[in-house]
């Protein structure tokens, strides 16, 4: 979805240019209707094409729309279209009452242009904190543009706004204007620190109008990802179709093309003056990325000349996902974001009161175990099979991050992947930083392992990750010899400098944190000496199950893990169990819910994550487990459970890091058991995705649960057996995958509705949430949008 059209309030809008782009600007302002300031009486222009007129109501008028272009006879058809009101080969008789100009020429032209419109505006015009005039531009080389304005006005103007619309065509001209050209495509602005905010908000408005999505960013960062993503295929694309062309003079060759060839050079069919414009406006950046792309040609001119299959697999193998990822980004299907380019659009679930849950189902793999599989798979030697991977976000970031980093890697294929291994020592250096979107899992753990890299890395994550504490592993790193850099308060993102000889320490952990652990755990293997991490009670324990699966020694003595660095990991199968954290969310609408009775089919128990399981048989629930095995380690069972009356407990301390990722559900059980549930020593839930503790209490306040806030924990006081346990409302997840799961559960013993807002990062723990929840017989849906 594009932004929010708004309110153009233009008196005059004045096009110098009357092109495609320029065209299809009038086009779509035209077919969209907006509507200008008061004119007193300014009446509808009679256009003798399909694009209006726009019949003036309450006393408003159309915006009026001129153009001027060297072509008369553009600008005849541009009046015979309707797109525009009238139009001159000159500047001079338009400038006069326009309030917004914008200047779609070609780059090369700019400077004349703004040189004759310096002459002809009103001194003053472009100046002050609201410029009487604001000027904005096309141009897809910003640097060379704000070059011009810089020789022409001897500053950037507070007035002037620098743009450009990622939209186009191979056709070119007024006839081929489009009114939906710019319908959900990018348009970025790159304001100077002298521009106007109250003109930016005009040019903002404008293109809102025209339902584009609207963005900013500086001048150098515009240039070079432009030089890469639209520059740099423009001109491979002229290149292969010239080299083939001169190879066979009578283009017989073309003869033989198919469908990939006619897709690859499509776009050098577009206008070859305007594209050489752009080359040598933007020569430096365009070069850069050509010198980028001129090494990656070689390396696979390498691979293929060894023969070296796993090389090309990787290659190809990470563009074809990328590509993937760009295509979800074009269709808005994932939550995941160009880093600069963050998605606007919201995701909100209605949860309907009433029924139960019964069937037999699977919940989708374990996502800590997913995360370790891609990580030691990758620093294997040989060929990782895995089983059942979760395709959820955060696990697919951690797989590409690894893609990133030369690692071979097929799939995921219905949860099947294949890793081939590269050793302890064969990571190569990403081209830029590492993107873990919402997994704070990945991120601890990928700063241990990055530490003992010869490289250096950046890791970066979503604006939720980004005020997330890391200080908590890289203080303890930085003892062992790691070099990293964080952001204000030990935030995201962490630099982290590679080359350092690192040395293994003893570490008290000040709090029970299995990422903490796994993150010096797996920095240890890359430490001269021995790494013992001793933590204050027991935590999830899948990196040394799965190193010891590696064959990688870990040894354990009471509160105390440890092993030594300098050895190696062989791959092995991986059988990834179903996530118990993703497993609760049912086990507690079973709970809560008469009628229920439900089977959770291969859940991981692994001692160290069984929390929610015995706190939930403490209140009481009808829950026990069946067909208990072993799978590569870890262990696996069916989880049944019916619904039985729960009471309120206090929840043993020994039980609460077993289970402090599935609180926000157990709290959902506390609301709708007898009596009251205490929860103390919880204060790592302060620091999750959101502060679980005060993000609950608060969702919980708004459906009437009587609750009592402390600094570790929380009271609730639930409603027994009444068949109603309380209200509906309306809650801000806060951007947190668990805290709108949970409501959704709520909703089984609601009165009313339960609207949760900001949860499209379910997806990244648990995707399909929503369908497999209706299969069961919950009731919700999903509604998308973008806030006001």
């Amino acid at each position: 979805m594009g932004d929010a059209p708004g309110q153009v309030t233009e008196s005059r809008i004045l096009i110098v240019g009357l092109g495609l782009i320029g065209g299809s600007l009038a086009a779509a302002l035209r077919a969209g209707g907006y509507r200008g300031a008061p004119t007193g009486g300014f009446g509808p222009v009679e256009p003798a094409g399909g694009f209006g007129p726009v019949e003036p109501a309450g006393g408003f008028g159309p915006v009026e729309i001129v153009a001027c272009d060297p072509d008369p006879d553009e600008i005849a058809r541009g009046i015979a279209m309707g797109l525009i009101d009238r139009g001159d080969t000159r500047l001079a008789p338009l400038v006069e009452g326009a309030s917004l100009i914008v200047l779609a020429v070609p780059v090369l032209a700019m400077e004349s242009v703004m040189a004759e419109l310096a002459e002809v505006l009103p001194p003053g015009a472009l100046d002050g904190e609201t410029p009487r005039v604001t000027v904005t531009d096309v141009g897809s080389t910003k640097a060379a543009v704000r070059d011009c304005a810089l020789r022409v006005f001897g500053r950037m103007p507070p007035g002037l706004v620098l743009g450009h619309p990622i939209a186009g065509s191979e056709k070119s001209g007024v006839a081929a204007a489009n009114p939906d050209l710019y319908v959900n495509h990018k348009v970025i602005l790159t304001p100077s620190a002298e521009t106007a905010p109250a003109a930016v908000a005009r040019v903002r408005v404008l293109w809102q109008a025209c339902r584009a999505q609207v963005l900013e960013m500086d001048v150098e960062r515009h240039d070079q990802v432009l030089a890469r993503t639209s520059h740099l295929p423009h001109l491979l694309a002229f290149s292969l179709v010239d080299t083939l062309a001169r190879q066979d003079e009578r283009l017989e060759i073309f003869r033989y093309a198919a469908g990939g060839f006619r897709d690859f050079t499509r776009i050098a069919g577009s206008d070859p003056v305007m594209w050489r414009d752009i080359f040598v406006a933007n020569r430096e950046a365009v070069l850069a990325s050509l010198d980028d792309f001129e090494a990656g040609v070689a390396r696979l001119r390498r691979a293929v000349e060894a023969g070296d299959g796993d090389a090309m697999l990787a290659i190809f193998d990470r563009a074809s996902h990328a590509r993937h990822y760009f295509d979800s980004l074009l269709n808005q299907t994932s939550y995941q974001v160009e880093y600069q380019m963050e998605s606007q659009e919201k995701l909100t679930f209605r949860a309907t009161p009433g029924g139960h849950v019964a069937g037999r189902i699977r919940v989708p793999g374990d996502k800590s175990i997913s995360h370790r599989s891609i990580m030691l798979g990758a620093l294997a030697e040989g060929i990782t099979e895995v089983k059942g991977f979760l395709e959820g976000e955060d696990s697919l970031a951690t797989l590409q991050a690894f893609r990133e980093m030369g690692v071979a890697i097929e799939g995921p294929h219905q949860g099947r992947v294949t890793v081939h291994g590269v050793g302890m020592h064969g990571l190569k250096a990403p081209s830029g930083p590492l993107y873990v979107g919402n997994a704070g899992t990945a991120m601890r753990l990928f700063s241990g392992l990055l530490a003992g890299q010869a490289f250096d890395t950046e890791l970066i994550g979503d604006a939720s990750l980004t005020k997330r504490p890391m200080g908590r592993v890289a203080d303890p790193l930085r003892l062992m010899g790691a070099v990293i850099e964080t952001a204000e308060g030990g935030r995201p993102p962490l630099r982290i400098r590679g080359g350092q000889a690192l040395k293994g320490i003893d570490y008290d952990m000040p709090m029970a944190s299995a990422q903490v652990k796994s993150c010096l755990l797996l920095a240890g293997l890359y430490a001269d000496g021995e790494t013992r991490v001793r933590e204050p009670a027991p935590t999830r324990d899948h990196t040394e199950r799965m190193l010891t699966g590696f064959g990688y020694e870990v040894q354990r003595e009471g509160d105390t893990c440890w092993l030594t660095g300098g050895g190696k990991l062989t791959a092995a199968p991986i059988d990834v169990p179903s996530d118990i954290s993703s497993a609760t969310f049912f086990l507690v609408a079973a709970a809560i819910s008469p009628g229920s009775n439900l089977v959770l089919e291969h859940v991981g128990i692994n001692p160290t994550r069984i929390g929610v399981i015995n706190i939930l048989q403490l209140m009481g629930a009808d829950l026990w487990l069946a067909n208990e095995h072993e799978v590569g380690g870890e262990p696996v069972a069916d989880l049944h459970i019916r619904y039985a009356p729960l009471h309120g407990i206090d929840i043993p301390l020994d039980q609460v890091p077993l289970a402090i990722d599935e609180f926000p559900a157990l709290f959902i059980a506390a609301a709708n058991a007898t009596g009251t549930t205490r929860l103390r020593g919880a204060e790592e839930l302060r620091v999750k995705e959101s502060d679980r503790i005060q993000a609950m209490a608060d969702g919980l306040a708004a459906i009437g649960v009587e609750h009592t806030v402390v600094e570790d924990g929380i009271d609730i006081v639930g409603a027994g057996e009444r068949e109603v346990a309380y209200g509906g409302g309306r809650i801000d997840s806060l951007g947190d995958h668990r805290i709108a799961m949970a409501f959704v559960i709520a909703a089984l013993r609601a009165g009313e509705e339960i609207v949760i807002d900001d949860c499209a990062n379910v997806a990244t723990s648990f995707p399909g949430f929503v369908e497999l929840a209706r299969t069961v017989g919950l009731q919700v849906g999903e509604e998308t949008g973008v806030p006001a």
